[in-house]
């Protein structure tokens, strides 16, 4: 199923995409979906981050590749960060370069959507916890995360975790195409069997950490080529199987 969350006449909704329709699903989308009957063709509706964490499990130098082109080591377990659910935004919408930062970069990824609570959760049972799959822009603020060495603030102000466009539910994420384009050129090219500690894992070692809940999410690392976004600049990232997840860039 694909899904996605709507701003409609009458307010928001979660929804079930068919095609260029649009239908309203009953409360939430998590377990099994019920319909309202509404429907609205999607041309007729903006579409918004597809979910609204309680937490954004963020995971670094997932991919060799990128741990390597800034002079990082691959981490023997994986490096465990969060943003706050205050940076998410949807497809379309400006990402805001703040002026405390001189560099933003961009960071394409693959995004998991956590569908029931769950702690420690073995890898042999990860996909039983995961609703579904989402691309995300883990924006980073790169000098100051150099300055700080810790992440929060690098990875954390608003406009910094564009989500979307969908959640689709029937997804298999072992080697899918990720790339990122700004304006148009692509910078990142990598493909998710490339991931140092595969989804299953993440899934494991982050709930032993802590309680994942419906809705959660865990972007799972970006590959190599990040670089720096200007204002009057897009950037676009696109997972085979999900669609694209496109950002306009602009001065805070």
């Amino acid at each position: 199923m694909r899904i996605a969350r709507i701003a409609h006449p009458q307010g928001v909704a979660f929804v079930a995409v068919h095609g260029e329709e649009a239908a309203e699903i009953a409360e939430h989308p998590f377990g099994t979906p019920t319909f309202t009957g509404r429907k609205w063709p999607l041309a007729d509706v903006r579409l918004l981050a597809p979910i609204l964490p309680t937490k954004i499990i963020g995971i670094g130098r997932n991919y060799a590749d990128h741990a390597a082109e800034l002079g990082n080591e691959v981490p023997a377990e994986p490096l465990v960060f969060l943003k706050p659910n205050t940076s998410v935004i949807g497809p379309n919408v400006e990402i805001k370069i703040p002026p405390a930062s001189e560099r933003v970069d961009f960071e394409g990824e693959l995004a998991v959507i956590i569908g029931q609570p769950c702690r420690d959760v073995p890898k042999a049972k990860a996909a039983g916890v995961v609703m579904g799959y989402t691309i995300a822009n883990d924006v980073t603020a790169r000098d100051l995360q150099k300055k700080d060495v810790q992440f929060t603030r690098a990875k954390g102000f608003d406009t910094f975790c564009p989500m979307g466009p969908f959640i689709e539910t029937e997804f298999d994420p072992s080697d899918v195409r990720v790339v990122t384009e700004v304006d148009g050129e692509v910078k990142q090219d990598g493909r998710t069997s490339l991931m140092v500690h595969d989804i299953p894992s993440l899934i494991e070692y982050v709930s032993a950490v802590m309680t994942l809940l419906p809705g959660d999410v865990i972007l799972t690392g970006t590959p190599a080529g990040v670089g720096p976004m200007r204002a009057g600049q897009t950037v676009s990232v696109t997972v085979d199987g999900l669609g694209t997840l496109t950002n306009p860039v602009a001065n805070r």
